[in-house]
C-alpha cells in the first residue's frame, strides 16, 4: 500500500495547530493501518485477479485491481486488444457499482476519507470518479515564470494547469526517491508512535557481587599498620 503522509493521524505543521505547507490539515484523521487487510475482507473473490493496489492521503482513498484479460484471436492486433480491455473494465465498473458504492460508504465511515476505484489490464488502466482538490500555495516570481512559460508555450491552459503538469513531471521522474522519501518517513511515524524503550534498572539487582573496598581497608591488599 502507498501512504502519503496523511496516512496516519495528522499533527500541526510548523504553520501552526493543523496547518502544513500553506492548507489546512486534518488532526483527527483514523489510522490506516490496517486498511488493506480490511479491503481483502470485504471486497468480493471474484472482483480482481490478485491483491489490489490501495493508495492512500488524506483525502482520499484509491482501489486498483487488475481484472482478467478478454479471450481474443491469436491474430488480434494491439487496438482490438486494448478497445477489448477498455470495455471489459467499463463493464466491471458498470457491474460492480452499487456494491463499490457500499464498500465506499463503510470505508469512508471506518477511515475518515473518500473512496475512488480504478481498474487495470495489462497496460491499459482507467480511474473511475476520483477526487480533485485544490492546493493553495504562495509563489515568487521565479517560480512564476515557470508556470508562466509553461502557459505562454501552450502546455498547459493555466497556472493552476501548469502547477498540475509539473507535479506529474516531477512524480514521473522521480519515483524512486519519492518512494524512498514515503518509506523513511513511515519508519519515523513507526518509531514515534513505539516511543524509547528504557533498559532495565540493574543497580538495584541483588544478585551481583559488591567489589567496592571496604570502608577501613587503605583502598585494597593487608591493612596499613599504625605509626608510631
Amino acid at each position: 500500500m502507498m501512504v502519503g503522509r496523511g496516512g496516519h493521524r495528522g499533527r500541526p505543521g510548523r504553520g501552526g495547530p493543523g496547518r502544513r505547507g500553506g492548507g489546512r490539515v486534518p488532526t483527527d484523521l483514523p489510522a490506516t493501518d490496517d486498511l488493506v487487510g480490511w479491503l481483502a475482507g470485504r471486497l468480493p473473490d471474484g472482483w480482481f485477479t490478485g491483491t489490489p493496489a490501495v493508495t492512500v492521503d488524506r483525502e482520499e482513498i484509491l482501489v486498483v485491481g487488475d481484472l482478467p484479460a478478454p479471450t481474443l484471436d491469436d491474430g488480434a492486433d494491439e487496438a482490438a486488444r486494448s478497445a477489448a480491455a477498455r470495455g471489459r473494465i467499463e463493464r466491471f465498473r458498470e457491474e460492480t457499482r452499487g456494491e463499490r458504492m457500499e464498500v465506499a460508504r463503510q470505508a469512508e465511515h471506518r477511515y475518515g476519507r473518500k473512496v475512488a476505484w480504478g481498474a487495470r489490464i495489462g497496460d491499459v488502466e482507467e480511474l473511475f470518479t476520483t477526487l480533485s482538490v485544490p492546493v493553495m500555495t504562495r509563489l515568487r516570481q521565479p517560480e512564476r515564470l515557470v508556470l508562466d512559460t509553461l502557459v505562454d508555450a501552450g502546455v498547459a491552459r493555466s497556472r493552476s494547469d501548469a502547477l498540475a503538469w509539473a507535479v506529474a513531471l516531477v512524480g514521473e521522474h522521480a519515483g524512486t526517491w519519492l518512494e524512498d522519501l514515503r518509506g523513511a518517513m513511515s519508519a519515523v511515524d513507526e518509531l514515534r508512535t513505539k516511543g524509547p524503550v528504557l533498559d532495565d534498572d540493574t543497580s538495584g539487582d541483588a544478585g551481583g557481587v559488591d567489589d567496592r573496598p571496604d570502608p577501613g581497608d587503605g583502598g585494597g591488599g593487608d591493612p596499613v599498620p599504625p605509626q608510631g
